[in-house]
């Protein structure tokens, strides 16, 4: 019994890099959405654009679109800002979610930097980004035509991520 008490450190040593080795295989940006497949949630919210008008999950039926995640106090939406206006430029469309922000201030930076977005949804106390699963901005989902989640990214959109991930699934779907 001694002996195996001397032995314990050596065991829980073991177990623990086993585990945390186990952790590294897995990348934190590839986090799995419970909603792939299913269709984007009900909601019915204001457009950051004209707050009169309410935007609900059929308003973008009929295109693929993607849905990003995004507000003023998130400093890698910055980073991810000129690329989603590439995108914009090529004609992709984007609909943003101004998640847990101000409004006055989205408008604000969407004037300044110019707007990749052909709609934005005020999202003010986060119900939204609650019920797709959002852990934190920037956040972007591909929607289909028929308004299916078809995958996500969490973290900034960049040309390879959207080379390699998102363009096969907007296209083929």
């Amino acid at each position: 019994m001694e002996r195996l008490k001397l032995f314990m450190p050596l065991i829980a040593f073991v177990v623990l890099a086993a585990l945390l080795f186990n952790g590294l295989k897995n990348d934190p940006n590839e986090l799995k959405s419970v909603l792939l497949g299913k269709p984007v949630p009900d909601f019915a919210l204001p457009s950051l654009n004209d707050e009169s008008r309410i935007i609900t999950q059929d308003t973008f039926k009929g295109k693929p679109y993607l849905l990003n995640v995004w507000a003023t106090w998130c400093p890698s939406c910055k980073v991810e800002h000129p690329y989603l206006l590439e995108l914009a430029n090529m004609g992709i469309t984007i609909v943003g979610l101004n998640y847990k922000d101000e409004s006055d201030e989205a408008r604000s930076l969407l004037k300044a930097m110019e707007d990749p977005y052909v709609d934005n949804i005020v999202d003010a106390d986060g119900r939204l980004g609650l019920d797709l699963g959002v852990y934190g901005a920037p956040e972007t989902f591909v929607v289909d035509a028929s308004g299916i989640i078809r995958f996500k990214v969490v973290g900034v959109v960049t040309e390879e991520i959207w080379a390699k991930d998102i363009a096969p699934i907007f296209f083929g779907g």
